[in-house]
Formats: C-alpha cells, structure tokens, sequence
C-alpha cells in the first residue's frame, strides 16, 4: 500500500467572523494525489513572513526601523519573520478537503508580528506555510495505518494588508494596545494624578511634549 502524498494550497485569507477577539482564518486545501480514504491529520503548521519578497515605501522602512535597523542595513537584516505556530485535526476525506487554519490576532506592540502588519500601508504580505504532522489512513483491507508528514511540505500566500487593518479597526476602533511595566505604569499614573489629568491619553501627551504640559498650565 502506498503511503499518502498531501499537498497543501493556501485558497484565501479573511477575518473570522462574529470572535471574542481577532482571528484571520486561512482557507487550506490538502490533496491527497493516492486514492484513499485519510482517516484523520493532525497538522501542525508554522507561519513566517518572507519580509524579503515585497518592496517596501519610505515611510514603511520608516516604521519597520524598529525590527530590521536602518534601511541601508536591510540586505543584512532582512530574513523570515516567525508569526506563528499552530494546529488543526483534519477530519476524514478522500481526494481533497478545505479546512480552516485560523490565526489569533494580537494588538501588542511588543509582538514582532503586530509590528510588521502595522509597518505596511498597502499591498500584500508574502507568507509562508511549513506543514508537519501525523497522518492516520485506512489500508485495502481496512486496517488503520500512520504515516508522517515531513517539513518539505509548504504553501505560500500574498495576503492583502488590508484584511489585517480593517480587523483591528473593527475590534480596536481608534485605539492601541501599550503593555507597561508595572513601575513604568506606576510613574505615570503618578504623573496623571498629580497634574490632574483626566485620561491616560493626555498624560502620555504632554509627558512626551513639554510644549503641550506648558500650554495646559
């Protein structure tokens, strides 16, 4: 009996629907080019950005100083970016399935991820799929057989920028996440308290811009 041959196809990306918090869901057809029936997958998957394979705008370079350095240093600095990693249980199927490969989405800007998307203006991101995993098939006679799904296998996607920002805009209208550490917080509600700010906003304000503390005074 033939070992199964899975080939994996990224279809489309689009935010998941009606979720406590954002996810992009990726559309993942698996194929399997021998005629049998696969019992179940478990999949693993790891997600990276290929930063090299896109152009990027002088005011993108401006914002991704922040992970690859200066623009001049970029044949240097830039490599794939790891996003993520995850899994998914492939149910039963025969020659082909879609399944659903669905990311969680974070806002915080110490996630090297969160800093990538939010970098890019417009256009696509190139992504890259690196599949693993274990998979459970029937034999001729019925009897259940595992197999294993080695890194060679992979998929590639260009995923318009656009599906990530109108995610966060749809969960975080006019708003950022920042992660303080707990004494840098302290200080600053100090300050806020102290000069009896009202918001957080405007504290961060006029602490980074003394022009502004001076008109308020």
């Amino acid at each position: 009996m033939v070992c199964p041959d899975l080939h994996f196809t990224i279809e489309t990306a689009e935010t998941l629907r009606f979720a406590a918090s954002p996810h992009i869901v990726f559309k993942l057809r698996i194929t399997n080019s021998v005629p049998q029936t696969i019992h179940t997958v478990i999949l693993r998957c790891q997600i990276q950005f290929d930063v090299s394979r896109r152009r990027y705008t002088a005011q993108e370079q401006k914002r991704l100083t922040d992970l690859f350095g200066e623009p001049s240093r970029w044949g240097e600095t830039l490599r794939p970016l790891l996003w993520t990693n995850t899994s998914v249980v492939v149910p039963s199927f025969d020659n082909s399935t879609v399944v659903d490969l669905p990311i969680p989405c974070t806002f915080d800007f110490n996630v090297a991820a969160t800093k990538y998307f939010a970098g890019i203006d417009t256009g696509e991101i190139p992504v890259s799929f690196f599949f693993n995993g274990t998979i459970f098939y029937e034999r001729e006679d019925n009897t259940l057989q595992v197999a294993q799904i080695s890194w060679e296998k992979e998929a590639s996607h260009r995923m318009p920028i656009r599906i990530w920002r109108e995610m966060m805009d749809a969960y975080y209208p006019n708003t950022t996440w920042l992660c303080l550490q707990r004494d840098a917080f302290e200080r600053l509600y100090a300050y806020k308290v102290k000069r009896g700010i009202t918001t957080f906003d405007e504290a961060l304000l006029q602490a980074i811009d003394p022009a502004l503390e001076a008109k308020v005074r």
